[in-house]
């Protein structure tokens, strides 16, 4: 994602938690495509944190045109019972929370034709049991999205969100069983896991002036099947 918006002339802040291999190379593809990037490790649980990232934006690149709030954090459980309530908090803390304490710092900067995009995914509409924490937050990101897309509106600063289903990153073999990591992505009707590339184009494309009456909507990107 941060590479395609590199690629239609965006310099990039990354924002990471101590990912430091993965943050670096990131911005060697960024530069490599001639736009400036900046990492910024840290826990954006914590809403100092949220604002250092927003206040780092803005002295290195003099406002924020684009928001993308994409962090997630996601484990799997049997029943209800086996979620510690350490567990909820980080959820809802890293996956919900951390996304209003970005709004809220980067909205000052934020100038008409701005665009904020959150990751929703198609958990929001179709929840699985195992998923029950990150299930709900993703719910909460649809909701936000549509509230803060009227809040905005009057604005010109369009908020939406992308609904993936399937993706294959490594957060899924870092929180599935491995017999769910062998068969991820054989439920949608293409049978397969989506790839990171496949949904860049979707941020790139709501960020852009040509998707100016394009605010309060969830792309689904899940491999043809549908949400409500």
């Amino acid at each position: 994602m941060a590479l395609a918006f590199a690629r239609e002339g965006a310099d990039v802040l990354v924002s990471y938690y101590d990912e430091h291999d993965d943050a670096k190379e990131t911005c060697r593809l960024v530069e490599e495509a001639g736009r400036k990037a900046v990492a910024m490790p840290g826990d954006i649980k914590d809403p100092r944190h949220c604002r250092r990232i927003i206040d780092t934006a803005v002295a290195e690149f003099g406002q924020v045109d684009v928001l993308v709030n994409n962090a997630a954090h996601q484990k799997t459980f049997a029943k209800p019972e086996d979620i510690s309530d350490e567990e909820w908090e980080v959820t809802f803390a890293t996956n919900i929370h951390a996304m209003f304490y970005l709004v809220k710092a980067a909205l000052p900067h934020m100038k008409a034709g701005a665009s904020i995009i959150n990751t929703t995914s198609v958990q929001a509409d179709s929840p699985s049991a195992p998923l029950l924490a990150y299930a709900a937050t993703k719910g909460a990101i649809q909701n936000f999205t549509g509230g803060l897309a009227q809040m905005l509106a009057e604005r010109d600063i369009r908020v939406n969100c992308v609904a993936p289903g399937p993706i294959r990153t490594p957060l899924i073999p870092s929180t599935m069983p491995m017999e769910k990591v062998r068969t991820f992505g054989s439920q949608v009707p293409m049978q397969r896991p989506g790839q990171p590339c496949e949904l860049a184009p979707v941020y790139v494309m709501l960020a852009s002036p040509e998707a100016s009456y394009v605010s309060g909507a969830t792309i689904a990107v899940t491999g043809a099947q549908p949400i409500i």
